[in-house]
This record gives C-alpha cells, sequence and structure tokens, in this order.
C-alpha cells in the first residue's frame, strides 16, 4: 500500500508500519488532537491543547512524533501491522 493508504488506516486506528520495518517491532499510528495528554518541565506549556500527530513505536519501546522522510512518502510497501 501506499503511504495515502497507511494514513488512512492510521485514521481508523491501525497501526502501519514499512516492510522493511517489520520484526523490529517498529509501527506508526495516528494521535487524535487533545487525546494524548502529558506534562512537562517547560514554563509555561502543560495546560496546551496538543494537534493531531504520527506517532512511532520505535525498536527501542519508545514513542516518538514522526515525520515522513521522501523515501516514506514515496514508498509503496507500507502494511497494516498484523494483516
Amino acid at each position: 500500500m501506499d503511504f495515502g493508504q497507511a494514513i488512512k488506516e492510521m485514521r481508523i486506528g491501525k497501526k502501519v508500519q514499512r516492510v522493511g520495518w517489520n520484526g523490529k517491532g517498529m509501527f506508526l499510528f495516528h494521535v487524535s488532537g487533545n487525546s494524548w495528554d502529558f506534562t512537562t518541565d517547560v514554563s509555561g506549556v502543560d495546560d496546551l491543547d496538543t494537534e493531531s500527530f504520527i506517532c512511532m513505536k520505535t525498536a527501542g519501546d519508545t514513542l516518538i512524533p514522526w515525520l515522513a522522510s521522501q523515501a516514506d512518502m514515496q514508498a509503496e510497501d507500507w502494511q497494516v501491522v498484523g494483516e
């Protein structure tokens, strides 16, 4: 599947990954706006709303906001995790 379809799948709650990531436990998922509460040690931001974003579960079992590379956007090897 292409990146556009991967985004659609994430928006309906599915996890996606590139075929090359398979076996490392890495995947992406969509986080809806204002659905992720957090606190920081940065003054003045704890009560702000969050916008929706794509998040990656890394091979090291951490989460990080994710941005697509040109290669990721052009790839057609996206798949839904578990399908």
